[in-house]
């Protein structure tokens, strides 16, 4: 049983690394998406 975790660890945590990494990425571009509209349009 606890080889069964930490193998699964080891696959598990550099997906769910890549999925936050990935989750910032986008949240990062929507804000700098919306802060460049809102300059080109004042």
């Amino acid at each position: 049983m606890l080889e069964l975790n930490l193998l699964s660890w080891e696959t598990t945590l550099p997906i769910l690394l890549i999925g936050m990494l990935g989750i910032f990425l986008v949240i990062s571009v929507i804000v700098l998406a919306v802060t460049l509209l809102g300059k080109f349009t004042k």
